[in-house]
């Protein structure tokens, strides 16, 4: 005789498989239908810092708090930005990949430095009328 599964479990079987599909759908869109962006903007405790292009290989500098005394590096090459040394004592934001997907960003909660990348539309005209 063939044993059944109860309807209890077949229903907890059929929740589980859903929200595996779920999770994996957006696995997906995360990685691969992102479109890349082409600026970083770097904010110090909520003020903004500066814009730089992600086209243009460069090294920041990031001083924060009273006498300059936390640092940052902010490395953009390759159309990739990346922390490459801070003084904060834990180095979460210096073990962070690159970014360069429109939204993504590294936050270095110590020093309250964030930098974001953000996908700018270069064929925006200023507001201002002559």
């Amino acid at each position: 005789m063939k044993k059944e599964i109860p309807k209890k479990h077949r229903n907890d079987i059929i929740l589980i498989a859903c929200v595996l599909l779920v999770a994996a759908v957006g696995f997906v869109y995360l990685n691969f239908f992102r479109s890349e962006g082409n600026t970083v903007t770097v904010t110090v405790d909520g003020t903004e810092y500066g814009v730089y292009s992600l086209s243009e290989n460069r090294t920041e500098d990031i001083y924060t708090g009273g006498d300059n005394q936390h640092h940052n590096r902010l490395v953009i090459k390759d159309g990739k930005a990346y922390m490459e040394t801070a003084s904060c004592p834990d180095g979460i934001c210096v073990a962070h990949k690159p970014v360069f997907r429109d939204g993504e960003s590294i936050i270095c909660l110590p020093n309250r430095v964030v930098v974001t990348v953000d996908l700018a539309d270069e064929t925006e005209t200023p507001d201002i009328i002559m």
